[in-house]
Parts: structure tokens; C-alpha cells; sequence
């Protein structure tokens, strides 16, 4: 607006603010009434903006200068809206104008442990910066662990990779998750991660059959597994596969949630199965435990791996460690030793452990995200069966594994692996639950099951329907939903979603679902100080950092109320 100070003035005649603090749009300029020689419309949008407390920056600010300078140098592989974030701290961002937003999207999942976690923080500095430069003397521990190692390759031992790797072996086997799992590939990222799973899936399938055959890999409607080729290939969603076309041989997709499709599906030539316990991007679709145990099973059955992509929903998302420990029963005996001799398992030699009997258990995960709460690292953990199939020069990487990066995961995992962390996600769980309950009630006509829902030309989709409701798991099973042979029940305890299917997921990871683009909602809760994502098709996707509070919620909740009345 033509009437508003520059911002670059504002900016540097505002004092700091923390995190208690919001700067209001309308402490900067006052609505225009009547002796305007202004237009009516241009009142009208002046006002618009007063009454917003973080109305998207206009074309005079310090922010439009500085991304009008710096578009013209990046690949325009993305878009986004105009603020610019600068600093953060716990929950909440501030952009250049120095307003503040509540942050519900965690970076996509990444920043469980909040922005600027005091802790992470500390090592980030220890690691990076020589005591003698920053560090009064008196702060011995400060010191003893300072200017430490950024970056040796894979070249050379150092000690951090082996120390991330043992605690993530040891803590999932702890929380009971994937029971046979033993050994660790550190990388960057989570398309990484899964590059390197599809990977080792083709190598087992050469090992067994050394004619080839035994190539295939599996995948699913609506699934997301990251933009490298091979994880591109199994993403089977033309939006992002047409462009780069043809895609990698080998791969077949099946519907997400089809049992009965699955023998079909997945054959003697099928080297790996990959699948999302909850999809992500594709809309906060949640596995039935029939479908993950029927994945096992055929696993077993053929010898081939089967690969958890916990990407977005693994590291405490759903107030478990694993995703996949939400279709697990409880063990009658302790979990072998991870470097025990494995039985073979019918045809595949897979661990026994993994095996349908004691719940839907994969031979490997793959996790990214959260594991460095914004610093890139990825991990691919594999069991034994996976594992003594890799030799040397299989696989590698220059950057993964370096020694900030290891020694920050390790204090992180570390953190996302505590109990009472994930029991206040399933709390807050039930908060956010509560909050999107009521929003389905107050705006039916925005908020709806997904028979209902159509397609918007406008929306972001990842998919050419609306997504399919997905069965409550109920508090109790009956003996139909028991895993096969033990007697002993699934361990779905938390809702997985309302019965028609407009609110899906597992403790901070949850789904809404529209009969419309998102977009407008999104943009008007941003302008009003909070940050939304959106995902499928017409979905508000939720994934806050894990350590959000109850007051927070209720504040998000508030803001989004409003944003939906302002396009209802």
C-alpha cells in the first residue's frame, strides 16, 4: 500500500521481540476513512491489512526488494508466499518484518524439538566453533567438547556415526519396534534413505536369484517416497513422474489399503515392498493393520523385503517411536539378539522376528525429517537379512555420516525417544482432536467426508480422487482383527480418525478433510499469524513440532476458526 512506512525503517526502529510478543499490522498504520482521496478499493484493502496481524508483505517492504533481488538467481522449483522467516524460537517463526506466526507445520514434519532448541543449539556450537573464540574459560564442558571434527568422508573412523547408529538399533528394540533391527546407513536426506533401501531390496533379490528375476519392487497409490529417480519411480503420482519420464524400470503399484490385491501384486520376482504405515503428502492416509499384516505375510512368503517409509510419521509423530509399533503385539518373549543367527522364514530366509506373527514388522525403515530438527540427515536401518547381503563398495556416500551431523541426531533421537515425550503427543493428540471435532461442526459446509469432497481446478492435489475413509480401530479388538496365530491384539490404542473419514491420522500427525482447495484457508491463516500445510487432495495437514503445548493448540485453533469464517 502506497500509505504504508517503509518497512525498512519500521524494522529498524521496532525492538527486539520474544516470543511473547506479536507486532500487529495496525500499530503500523491506521484504516482510511472519509476525506480520502483514495480509491474506495484501496481503502478497503487498507483496512483489509489493519485488522491482520501478519498480512502478507506488500510490494514497498524490505521483504519484496530482497526476494525480487534474489529470484532472478534460483530455479524456480518452487512457490511461495512473501514473508520471510528469519528467526524462530520453540513453536512460533518471525519474518523479516519481524511479525510473528505460530508454527504448525514444523518445516514439514522436520522440527519436532521446536526452532532453536536451546540444547541442539549448544552442540551445533561445540562442534563448529574453537572454545578460544566465544567461550569464556570457566565453561569446561563447553570447552573439553569445542572445535571438533565438521567433516572426515567415509574414507576414515570417527566416532559419532558408530554412537548414532548403536543408540537407534538399541532404542527401537527397546520401544518394540522393528524387532530384528541391527545395523544403520547414515545419509542426508530422506529420498537418500530410500535410494539406498530400494538399493539393498534389489541386491537380496540378486543374492536369491542370481538371474535377475528377482527385481521387482512394490509400491502404493498416493504414497510419497521422495524426488531422486528411484524413489521417484516408486511414487506413483503423475504430477510429479511425468515431467522426468520414462521412470525406472521394475516398478509395479498397487492400491493403498487392498488386501485382496496383494498376492497378485507382490510375486516371486518381487525383490522389495515400500509403504507408509500413515501417508504424509498423500493425504494422512492411515494402514489398516490387515493391510501392513497381509504385506508381511506375502513378504515372508516370496523373499522379499519389505521397507517402512517413516519418513514424515516415524521419531514419536504418532506419541510412538515407530509408526509401525501402532500394529504391533506384544511380545511373549524379549526380542532376539540383533546379531542372532536369523531362521528362515518360509521361502525368504526374513527373520522370524518380523515375521506376521508378531505383528507387521519391516526388515527396514527409513527416517529422515526430525532426525536432525532441521540440520539434513537421513538413515536407513536394516536387519540382519538386509544387512549380510551388503558388501563393501554396494552403496556409499561423501557427506552422510559426518560427525555434526551424527553428534547432533544422537542427542535428538536421544530426546524423541523418551516415553514421556510421546506420551505428551498423545495428549496433545486428543487436544488437537477435540479442536478439529469442533471446527467439523461449526463449518459443515467446508468440512467434509470424503464421499463428498470434490476436486477443486484450483486444488494442490496428489492424487485424482478424494481419499477413501479409512475403519476406526477401536479400543479393543475383536478376535477377527487378532494377528494371525498368537491370540494377542493389535496395540491401536489411539483413534485413528472420525468414523466418516474427515479427520485421519495418529498423534501429531492429522488430516482434515475439505470439499475444497485448501489454499484460501491457508492463506488467511497465515495472514492472520498462523502456518498451515495442506496435502492430498483438499486436506489440512497438521504436523507441529511434538513439543507444542496445550495453550498453543488452542491458540492455532482460534486463529484457524477465524481463517475458515473469513472464506466460509
Amino acid at each position: 500500500m502506497a500509505l504504508r512506512a517503509p518497512s525498512r525503517c519500521l524494522s529498524s526502529s521496532i525492538p527486539h521481540l520474544g516470543p511473547g510478543s506479536r507486532r500487529l499490522a495496525s500499530t503500523a498504520e491506521a484504516p482510511l476513512t472519509a476525506g480520502s482521496n483514495l480509491s474506495s478499493a484501496t481503502q478497503q484493502e487498507i483496512q483489509r491489512e489493519a485488522s491482520l496481524p501478519a498480512p502478507d508483505p506488500p510490494a514497498d517492504s524490505a521483504t519484496a526488494a530482497l526476494i525480487k533481488d534474489q529470484t532472478q538467481y534460483l530455479v524456480a522449483t518452487y512457490v511461495r508466499p512473501m514473508p520471510m522467516f528469519v528467526r524462530g524460537e520453540g513453536c512460533y517463526l518471525w519474518d523479516l518484518e519481524n511479525r510473528r506466526y505460530l508454527d504448525m507445520t514444523a518445516g514439514i514434519a522436520v522440527t519436532s524439538l521446536g526452532h532453536c532448541d536451546p540444547a541442539i543449539s549448544r552442540i551445533f556450537a561445540q562442534q563448529v566453533v574453537p572454545y578460544n573464540l566465544t567461550t569464556p574459560a570457566e565453561d569446561a564442558d563447553f570447552i573439553a567438547q569445542s572445535g571438533l571434527l565438521l567433516h572426515t568422508s567415509n574414507l576414515y573412523h570417527q566416532p559419532w556415526v558408530g554412537t548414532l547408529s548403536k543408540l537407534m538399533v538399541t532404542k527401537t528394540r527397546e520401544a518394540g519396534g522393528m524387532r530384528s533391527a541391527s545395523k544403520v546407513f547414515i545419509c542426508n536426506s530422506g529420498t537418500e534413505a530410500n535410494e539406498a533401501a530400494l538399493k539393498f531390496a534389489r541386491k537380496v533379490g540378486k543374492m536369491l536369484n542370481a538371474d535377475g528375476s528377482k527385481h521387482e519392487i512394490v509400491s502404493f497409490t498416493n504414497s510419497f517416497h521422495g524426488r531422486t529417480w528411484g524413489a521417484l519411480s516408486a511414487t506413483p503420482n503423475a504430477k510429479y513422474q511425468k515431467p522426468f519420464s520414462p521412470m525406472v524400470g521394475g516398478f509395479r503399484h498397487g492400491s493403498y489399503n487392498d488386501v485382496e490385491s496383494l498376492d497378485r501384486l507382490i510375486t516371486e520376482r518381487t525383490c522389495g515392498v515400500i509403504v507408509e504405515p500413515i501417508q504424509g503428502e498423500g493425504g494422512i492416509n492411515v494402514a489398516t493393520p490387515e493391510f501392513l499384516t497381509a504385506i508381511r505375510k506375502r513378504c515372508d512368503e516370496t523373499g522379499a523385503v519389505l521397507i517402512y517409509d517413516e519418513i514424515q510419521c516415524g521419531l514419536s509423530r504418532t506419541g510412538h517411536l515407530w509408526a509401525h509399533q501402532l500394529y504391533s503385539s506384544p511380545a511373549s518373549s524379549p526380542p532376539p539378539s540383533p546379531h542372532a543367527p536369523q531362521s528362515p522364514g518360509s521361502s525368504s530366509g526374513s527373520a522370524v522376528s518380523n515375521s506376521a506373527s508378531f505383528g507387521p514388522h519391516p526388515d527396514i525403515i527409513t527416517t529422515a525429517k526430525a532426525l536432525g530438527n532441521g540440520y539434513p540427515i537421513g538413515a536407513t536401518m536394516v536387519n540382519d537379512y538386509v544387512a549380510d547381503k551388503i558388501v563393501t563398495g554396494d552403496h556409499g556416500t561423501t557427506f552422510g555420516g559426518n560427525p555434526l551431523g551424527c553428534r547432533l541426531a544422537h542427542h535428538i533421537f536421544e530426546r524423541l525417544s523418551d516415553p514421556s515425550l510421546q506420551a505428551d503427543v498423545r495428549r496433545r493428540s486428543e487436544v488437537l482432536r477435540g479442536h478439529l471435532e469442533r471446527l467439523k461442526n461449526l463449518f459443515p459446509n467446508i468440512v467434509s467426508s470424503p464421499q463428498q469432497c470434490s476436486l477443486s481446478p484450483s486444488t494442490s492435489s496428489s492424487s485424482s480422487s478424494c481419499p477413501s475413509p479409512l475403519p476406526i480401530q477401536p479400543q479393543s479388538q475383536s478376535p477377527s482383527h487378532q494377528q494371525p496365530g498368537t491370540g494377542r491384539e493389535p496395540r491401536i490404542q489411539q483413534r485413528s480418525g472420525s468414523l466418516d473419514g474427515t479427520i485421519r491420522g495418529h498423534g501429531l500427525i492429522l488430516g482434515l478433510q475439505l470439499n475444497r482447495d485448501p489454499t484460501p484457508i491457508v492463506t488467511a491463516a497465515r495472514e492472520r499469524g498462523l502456518l498451515m500445510l495442506s496435502c492430498g487432495t483438499n486436506t489440512l495437514r497438521f504436523v507441529p513440532p511434538l513439543v507444542i503445548d496445550s495453550a498453543q493448540i488452542d491458540e492455532g485453533m482460534s486463529i484457524l476458526e477465524e481463517a475458515m469464517r473469513s472464506v466460509e
